[in-house]
């Protein structure tokens, strides 16, 4: 079973990564920074991504909370 914790990474090839961790495979997510916006960011772009993907998960949560409401008919009957 995967684990349920998830770690944020630079990769060697400078782009950062959203994996599991405990996995060395394939990334969930990886966000790439072009040199440009890394100057412009001055080295700081680990911590933009980190606010990037931590937004994402929050949009990602709501959007699942949001389905689940979906789904509970109105008359139903709680005991």
């Amino acid at each position: 079973m995967p684990s349920p914790f998830l770690e944020i990474v630079e990769l060697d090839n400078g782009k950062v990564a959203l994996r599991r961790s405990d996995e060395e495979g394939e990334p969930l997510l990886v966000i790439e920074f072009s040199m440009d916006a890394k100057d412009y960011l001055q080295g700081n772009y680990i911590e933009v991504a980190k606010a990037m993907i931590s937004a994402g998960m929050q949009m990602a949560g709501q959007m699942i909370d949001e389905d689940d409401d979906d789904h509970i008919p109105e008359d139903r009957v709680l005991h």
